[in-house]
């Protein structure tokens, strides 16, 4: 119940009209043919394909192609009037898909899904063997947060975890960079930020938020949502604070 609560949460939440593989659209199952045009932005590759006739737009976590390629899009998700805010530009229809195969090798994978999380269409979702889990720490010695600045009125990670019992059910900013990037789970976009406040070893540097924005590893955001506490997926999988349903700014 409470996976389908968050599904739906996430088909309202992006704009367009959403509609999973199975819905009348034999395209949505899959399709192939040759690039003829392809994009990259916020960490996600669009491609448009000639596929039989009939020219479709599909796309996935960002990966190598150019014009003139050959290519198979796994089965995915069908989205109509999608709006870019990173493009700016409406497409009339595009699929969303875990994995897009380019000249005959593998491409878009979708990374590391939240554990107890339904797939991704057409994605490989195997962790690597001692991958972390997504609630727990991970490097993250390449990104700098000398220069984030705390938002207006807003708090660090490490007191939204410390004030987690006073914070549920009302509204929080914080500003971050994004260290983790997973699209289109469950119909929404789930962030890792972090703003170098907390400790890894007290696991409350990290924190994870849900949101219909696209951002790129790495980015810095402006988080602005409620906050929920003691989320559980399933599979011995929980979230002891998160922020879900987000506005998302990428600065």
């Amino acid at each position: 119940m409470k996976k389908n609560c968050l599904l739906l949460l996430g088909f309202l939440l992006l704009p367009g009209r959403f509609a999973a593989a199975g819905d009348g659209d034999p395209a949505a199952g899959g399709f192939s043919g040759r690039v003829l045009e392809t994009t990259n932005t916020a960490g996600y590759t669009y491609v448009q394909v000639d596929a039989g006739g009939r020219k479709l737009w599909a796309a996935t976590t960002e990966f190598p192609v150019k014009v003139g390629d050959q290519v198979v899009v796994g089965a995915g998700a069908a989205m109509s009037g999608y709006h870019s805010q990173s493009l700016n530009r409406t497409f009339d229809l595009v699929y969303f898909t875990g994995r897009i195969s380019v000249n005959g090798n593998g491409a878009g994978s979708a990374p590391g899904l939240p554990p107890g999380h339904p797939p991704l269409p057409g994605a490989n979702l195997t962790l690597p063997p001692g991958h972390p889990a997504l609630n727990s720490s991970t490097t993250t010695s390449r990104f700098d947060f000398s220069r984030l600045k705390r938002a207006d009125g807003g708090r660090t990670i490490a007191e939204i975890y410390a004030a987690q019992n006073q914070l549920a059910g009302k509204s929080v900013s914080v500003r971050g960079k994004v260290v983790k990037y997973n699209g289109m789970i469950m119909g929404v976009n789930w962030l890792h930020i972090r703003d170098g406040s907390g400790d890894a070893g007290n696991h409350d540097d990290d924190l994870i938020v849900t949101t219909a924005t696209l951002a790129a590893l790495g980015a810095t955001v402006l988080v602005t949502g409620m906050v929920s506490t003691n989320r559980d997926f399933g599979a011995g999988y929980k979230y002891p604070v998160m922020i879900e349903a987000a506005q998302v700014t990428v600065e």
